[in-house]
């Protein structure tokens, strides 16, 4: 499998917390791989620090083999548009409704016109299953609503690669469901991703490998099916606190 994203040797403090210890891990084209851990364990932090939202204190972060973790915030802006990031609380601008949130991205890094932007956002909108939604606000909308809005978003540039932060957080049943079928929708379309998640049927659903986060250090790699059978320590420990 062709690697598009390399993490080598993160490490990452505040203060005199050691955060991340030596972090090395590889997502592979078209995979989903989930990043699991307890509370603590630095997961939104590792997510963050991909697109240089946070900055590891060392340590090597390659996107298609280019070094990305010592760009400006000018050479990041490009990398953006391809490593698209889905907030956890969907991170939509309460004053705007949801056509100029999901069109924002397209605004701020494209050239296209504004009848190209409609038809993307329609699209866009339609892939999630809110067509009809583009003049209301994201106080309209329901908390599950929300949160596809926030995902028509993150695609809306055609980004190689989706990193989520806790999708499914907060949402009821049906909503963690309607989540993760996107999900599953977006990786069928070729789209990378990686799931910062504590749901871990959600997980087992949607991603192809898991890795686990303690004490600062990746202490567990494998495919779902080697995660349920696992007699790790650390999958043991993991498990006992879910």
């Amino acid at each position: 499998m062709k690697t598009i994203l390399e993490v080598k040797n993160m490490r990452k403090s505040f203060g005199e917390k050691l955060v991340h210890r030596d972090v090395s891990f590889a997502l592979y084209e078209g995979e989903t791989l989930g990043l699991l851990g307890n509370s603590g364990t630095g997961k939104s932090v590792l997510l963050r620090s991909l697109i240089g939202i946070e900055n590891a204190d060392s340590g090597e972060i390659y996107f298609k083999n280019n070094r990305i973790d010592q760009l400006s915030e000018e050479q990041l802006f490009k990398v953006r548009t391809k490593i698209s990031y889905s907030f956890q609380y969907n991170a939509l601008f309460d004053s705007d409704n949801v056509f100029e949130n999901i069109a924002y991205p397209l605004f701020e890094h494209t050239k296209l016109s504004e009848e190209e932007i409609l038809q993307k956002v329609t699209q866009a909108l339609k892939e999630v299953n809110l067509s009809g939604v583009e003049s209301l606000l994201p106080s309209d909308l329901s908390g599950g609503m929300q949160k596809r809005a926030g995902l028509a978003r993150s695609i809306i540039l055609n980004p190689d690669i989706i990193l989520y932060d806790e999708p499914t957080a907060g949402l009821d049943p049906i909503n963690v469901e309607n989540v993760c079928d996107l999900i599953n929708k977006f990786r069928a379309k070729g789209i990378s991703s990686i799931l910062c998640t504590h749901d871990i049927p959600a997980a087992k659903k949607v991603c192809d490998r898991l890795i686990i986060l303690d004490e600062g250090k990746v202490a567990f790699t494998g495919t779902v099916a080697e995660f349920e059978s696992s007699n790790d320590p650390v999958v043991q420990k993991f498990l006992m606190n879910h």
